[in-house]
């Protein structure tokens, strides 16, 4: 693998600019990648490395907005970015969570794909799951509900 192309880097900025992420430390083996937004530092630019890879990290947990309130009651669980949602940790898996379940604001309900790293993404409020809106697999974008809860 020769790293990141210019068009990969130019495809993380706009996920960036789409997201609420002031700053982004990406690693690919001896490819390092730090982007900062408002002028906390200069531009980005990849910079090789002699150290040896990494081990892969463990997925991150995305930033949470603010649940919604939805119209027909029960608030809507939106999405913190842009990317591809699942509802289980990996195919074949059971989903994170079930119509249903009762969760806590800590509860992984999904996770997000986003230039091949996983962010999990937590419900934001206690209660139960009454809906589940976004398809597995399905592309979501920011602030795209992604399911909805009773709260407690």
């Amino acid at each position: 693998m020769s790293g990141l192309t210019r068009s990969d880097i130019d495809d993380i900025l706009k996920l960036i600019d789409g997201s609420d992420f002031d700053e982004l430390k990406l690693e690919m083996g001896d490819v390092k990648l730090e982007l900062r937004r408002r002028g906390a530092a200069p531009a980005a630019a990849p910079v090789a490395s002699a150290s040896a890879p990494t081990p892969t990290p463990a997925p991150a947990a995305a930033a949470v907005p603010a649940p919604v309130v939805a119209s027909g009651g029960g608030s809507e669980v939106p999405a913190p970015l842009l990317g591809t949602f699942y509802h289980a940790p990996k195919p074949g898996a059971a989903p994170f969570v079930k119509v249903g379940d009762t969760v806590t604001e800590d509860s992984v309900i999904g996770i997000i794909e986003v230039m091949k790293l996983m962010n999990q993404v937590t419900a934001g409020i206690a209660g139960t799951v009454t809906e589940i809106v976004a398809a597995n697999g399905a592309l979501v974008e920011h602030g795209q509900p992604l399911l909805r809860i009773q709260p407690a």
